[in-house]
């Protein structure tokens, strides 16, 4: 497998997996003009995030998205995974250790201090995958107010 960050070319294909992952997870059908504006959004404006493509024999099978969050704590970005989607014949395969373990050692490089990323609350197998890799989710809940 090989990770690259993602290029123009590639919003198609992260627009795709993106509706996939949100009628998947949510059963939630993303408005096309909505989802498409704000992955090229992304591209665009490089603060916004950095897409990743995991590719199998040259074939997209997997992205996420990289969006960084300013820690005053750490007077540091803090790195979080958005976006994640592998395609279902890829799951349980390895595929997002892999991408975790090269945007861990990328964050090192950048002298990131920390990951994060919310998953949805019934997603159980994702839970499991994030906590099998030492991520945890004992210090904080995620509250929101979605329009």
């Amino acid at each position: 497998m090989k990770i690259r960050k993602a290029k123009n070319e590639d919003a198609a294909i992260i627009i795709n997996f993106q509706q996939k992952m949100a009628m998947e997870t949510e059963g939630l059908e993303l408005d096309h003009s909505t989802i498409s504006n704000g992955v090229l959004a992304v591209f665009s404006d490089p603060s916004k995030g950095t897409y990743y493509i995991t590719e199998s024999d040259s074939k997209p099978v997997a992205s996420l998205l990289i969006t960084p969050e300013w820690s005053d704590w750490r007077n540091s970005y803090i790195w979080w995974f958005q976006s994640v989607y592998v395609i279902p014949e890829y799951r349980r395969k390895g595929v997002f250790r892999h991408m975790y373990n090269f945007i861990k050692e990328e964050a090192s490089k950048e002298n990131i201090p920390g990951l994060r990323l919310y998953v949805e609350k019934d997603n159980i197998r994702a839970q499991l995958t994030y906590q099998a890799m030492g991520m945890d989710g004992e210090h904080y809940r995620l509250f929101e107010w979605m329009k």
